[in-house]
């Protein structure tokens, strides 16, 4: 018997595959949402997490990004 699990397919690059994976470890065990990691760029993720992983991307990078000063 087959057991299918429903995902949502991520391609990107290594490092925001590493931020995904560590997202994914950051989060206790029943809410982690990373279904299976094909290779180092591509895994399949609950279809729910999409909007949240997306927010937490766009919460990196406002964090990271420089100012200049007025």
């Amino acid at each position: 018997m087959v057991n299918a699990i429903k995902g949502l397919f991520v391609s990107c690059d290594v490092p925001m595959a590493q931020f995904i994976v560590n997202l994914n470890a950051s989060m206790p065990a029943s809410e982690r949402f990373i279904v299976h990691i094909l290779d180092p760029t591509h895994m399949f993720i609950q279809p729910h997490m999409g909007e949240y992983i997306r927010s937490k991307m766009a919460e990196f990078r406002d964090q990271n990004s420089y100012e200049k000063p007025t």
